[in-house]
């Protein structure tokens, strides 16, 4: 583990005040934005080093960036995230796992692991979606 330092704590800080998932240069930028002389190296590491240890979720958006959220739980679970807002909720797929573990046995391999996450429209995206296209 490594040693908590005023950056890692700023940059955990930050991460977790965010309700969806958040770029390092986005989260830099809004570290900044209050005044923060964290460095964007720094940003990156600290992400990281808490997407290892657990304490923060790491996905590739659609885009391939890697995006970052503060973690709820180190239990295995998916996301569904609005790909205009970022809001992210954790869900249960059940079927999914349960797909999975079938799918790996089928072929012969053991110790699978996958990632699901659902990018989608939150409500209120799909409605002011809706509002703009007329």
């Amino acid at each position: 583990m490594k040693r908590n330092t005023w950056q890692r704590e700023a940059v955990r800080g930050a991460l977790g005040a965010n309700d969806g998932f958040i770029s390092a240069q986005a989260l830099h930028s809004s570290l900044h934005s209050t005044g923060s002389p964290i460095g964007l190296a720094t940003v990156y590491r600290a992400l990281a080093d808490l997407a290892v240890e657990g304490d923060a979720d790491s996905l590739q958006s659609p885009e391939g960036e890697s995006l970052y959220r503060a973690c709820s739980t180190n239990d295995h679970h998916h996301h569904l995230i609005c790909r205009n807002c970022g809001l992210t909720v954790e869900i249960e797929a059940d079927a999914v796992e349960t797909w999975a573990k079938d799918v790996a046995a089928q072929n012969g391999f053991t110790q699978a692991a996958h990632v699901v996450d659902v990018f989608g429209l939150c409500a209120a995206c799909t409605v002011q979606a809706a509002a703009s296209a007329r």
